[in-house]
């Protein structure tokens, strides 16, 4: 049987219009809820942003994160986009896993901040050295953000009592 206007199908469909109709408004009330929850993340965002390392959300996103009542824990991965020069150019690259990278930041709330970089390696096709960003974590010769090491150098913790703080959270962390 072939369907058409005079059996009844331009019919049957002329009563589903509330549903087009309804689509429509579906698609602006999903419009509107983006919208807030957009301007709600926003102060999220930003807030998350003085919290962590200058620069940290322009090459990681946040994955995870928990806490007790002594120390934070923050999971970072690194975002999926290889660092790309002219030579590499037209050559494929695929991502090739992770390692590990924890820091030690600012104490949060009297609370031991550590913070795991996931940092991505990439293979380049015909290569056999792994690709990798150039991203420094931590202060030289340490496992402290850059930002908390030169802190402490700078004035010892002694002004503020940050580092007499850190101790204490350190030794409470490693016993």
């Amino acid at each position: 049987m072939v369907l058409n206007e005079s059996n009844g199908i331009k019919r049957k469909f002329a009563g589903l219009a509330w549903l087009r109709e309804r689509k429509s408004i579906t698609v602006w009330v999903v419009l509107f809820l983006s919208l807030n929850l957009l301007l709600v993340m926003e102060p999220l965002i930003q807030l998350v942003e003085w919290m962590l390392p200058v620069g940290t959300l322009t090459w990681f996103d946040v994955t995870s994160s928990v806490g007790d009542t002594t120390e934070l824990h923050v999971v970072l991965t690194e975002k999926n986009n290889p660092p790309l020069t002219p030579e590499l150019n037209g050559k494929k690259i695929a991502s090739k896993g992770f390692k590990d990278i924890t820091v030690t930041d600012f104490p949060v709330r009297e609370k031991r901040l550590t913070l795991t970089f996931r940092r991505r390696y990439w293979q380049v096709e015909g290569q056999t050295e792994l690709l990798k960003r150039d991203i420094q974590l931590c202060a030289p010769g340490t496992q402290l953000s850059i930002e908390f090491g030169a802190f402490l150098k700078e004035d010892g913790g002694r002004k503020s009592g940050l580092s007499e703080f850190y101790r204490r959270v350190s030794q409470d962390f490693t016993s």
